[in-house]
């Protein structure tokens, strides 16, 4: 391939890959070589670890699991996926990004990072909705929220996200620039970069304005049935508290490189070629880490603040541990706020009704 056929990938994973023009001219992250194949190392080994303990522990879990599993395991195994890609691109940022893996792990690991990248998304937006769905229509939500159900539309998340990942499987080459070899893709064309800018919009921006969207709802509702329970419910306040972690978490792994990468696609649609400025580039380069990091902070979050999830792990892997707080009653915190909340909304609609019933 010739060197003047390549550019700057579209994928946040890959936000290093050489330019011509830009190769030598552009800023780049000091230290860079040495610290993000560090960086990366321990992402790889945080990652695998608390995935690989998260999924055992709901595995090996006796009795009923809950419905929001079926997506925490499905999002613990697309972050597994691209974990295992991890140590090729250690090696990348080491070679000062040069790929020495061959070909053939060029266009792979590639393909299966992109896949996680849209199935990532996508699955925490399902979980939003279910979540919605269970506190903000409890009662109603039962005949939509079956496990059969959340099987099929984890299985529809996988397939368009390997559909969504096919333009990087063809468009990946192992590409010969001066004497080193890259892993980069062909000049992006205009037809390119506009489906990059549909991607982008569908598999983030509209994910995450649904994700924001679901929380807000659920926030608002959590914090009617607070102000209408009592000052002294513990586990409704500590109930919005995990829902704006898990937002701010989202947000600060996902965000930063998308936003940059939006403005580089921008720019590269009005001037006919994708060659992204030496700020969007060193933007891009910057936050691209952060993303990556998001595949290993799920498992601490669930672990941190479910404690359905934390005496799962403790059970799985301490048996012989017994300590109060982890008891045995297969009642879990968000079966019981469903059904606080039933409780609530079937009181507001009676006093609703009787509202009106008086002013007729």
């Amino acid at each position: 391939m010739d060197p003047e056929e390549t550019s700057v990938y579209l994928d946040y994973y890959d936000a290093t890959s050489p330019s011509p023009g830009l190769q030598e001219a552009r800023p780049r992250v000091p230290y860079g070589s040495v610290l993000l194949p560090v960086f990366y190392a321990a992402v790889f080994l945080a990652g695998l670890l608390g995935n690989l303990v998260l999924v055992a522990a709901l595995h090996c879990r006796p009795g009923g699991r809950r419905l929001i599993d079926v997506f925490i395991t499905n999002l613990a195994a697309s972050d597994f996926l691209f974990l295992l890609t991890l140590p090729l691109w250690v090696d990348k940022e080491a070679s000062s990004g040069r790929w020495r893996a061959g070909a053939f792990l060029c266009k792979g690991s590639s393909y299966a990072i992109a896949v996680n990248m849209h199935c990532s998304v996508l699955l925490l937006a399902c979980m939003s909705a279910d979540r919605c769905l269970a506190v903000v229509r409890p009662a109603a939500s039962r005949r939509l929220r079956r496990r059969d159900a959340a099987r099929a539309l984890c299985a529809g998340v996988w397939l368009a996200s390997c559909l969504l990942g096919l333009p990087t499987l063809l468009s990946r080459e192992l590409a010969p620039i001066g004497d080193q070899p890259y892993c980069a893709e062909q000049r992006a064309t205009p037809g390119r970069l506009t489906w990059s800018l549909v991607a982008l919009i569908l598999t983030f921006f509209v994910p995450l304005l649904s994700i924001v969207t679901c929380y807000c709802c659920i926030a608002r509702r959590l914090c009617a049935h607070y102000r209408q329970s009592g000052k002294h419910n513990k586990k409704l306040k500590k109930s919005i508290k995990v829902i704006f972690i898990v937002v701010a978490a989202f947000l600060v792994s996902w965000l930063p490189f998308s936003t940059f990468k939006l403005l580089a696609i921008v720019s590269g649609l009005r001037r006919g070629i994708y060659s992204p400025s030496a700020v969007l580039q060193f933007g891009m380069e910057v936050t691209g880490p952060l993303a990556f990091a998001n595949s290993c902070v799920n498992p601490f979050i669930y672990y941190t603040f479910d404690s359905y999830i934390r005496r799962a792990v403790v059970r799985c892997w301490c048996p012989c541990l017994k300590l109060r707080d982890l008891g045995s009653s297969a009642e879990t915190s968000d079966s019981r706020l469903s059904k606080a909340l039933s409780a609530f909304l079937h009181a507001e609609d009676f006093t609703r009704r009787r509202k009106r019933s008086v002013s007729l």
